[in-house]
């Protein structure tokens, strides 16, 4: 069950770049989906944060953030910005890689892509919604399932 979302709310975490920014990422989202009854959402939105997340740690060399935005009853987005321009695919339009393809690195954003409702990206300049500097903005949405038909 979640609650209405009125008005709509959004944290934002600045994270170190240090190896236990993911894990406090993670602990962050399972925090406020509970304290929002958004309990639903916990498993995707805790992958696609730990994705988004680890993928900042590993391309980037400055601090990042985190920012969690409820869009909507049952709905989250997560973003993700950093210093690093560079946008991977699929955010660009292109594929991430895939166990198959046998590359190491890139799978986390492949799950992204298969577990999210939607997701995106853009370049930020000066001025972005995490203040200023360049960079990228990766974002995410996961919507809480559709409740059955049967239910009454």
């Amino acid at each position: 069950m979640s609650f209405t979302v009125t008005p709509p709310w959004a944290y934002t975490l600045q994270l170190p770049q240090d190896p236990r920014g993911p894990g406090i990422a993670r602990r962050t989202v399972r925090t406020v989906l509970a304290a929002y009854g958004m309990q639903a959402l916990t498993a995707v939105a805790e992958l696609v944060t730990s994705e988004l997340v680890t993928n900042a740690y590993l391309y980037s060399d400055a601090p990042y953030s985190l920012r969690l935005d409820a869009t909507g009853p049952g709905r989250l987005r997560v973003s993700v910005r950093d210093g690093n321009p560079y946008i991977p695919a699929p955010f660009r339009g292109g594929t991430a890689a895939s166990a198959e393809d046998g590359d190491e690195r890139g799978r986390g954003l492949r799950l992204v892509e298969l577990c999210a409702d939607d997701f995106g990206a853009r370049p930020l300049g000066d001025g972005g919604p995490f203040g200023e500097g360049g960079g990228k903005l990766l974002w995410a949405e996961c919507a809480e399932p559709a409740a059955d038909a049967g239910d009454g």
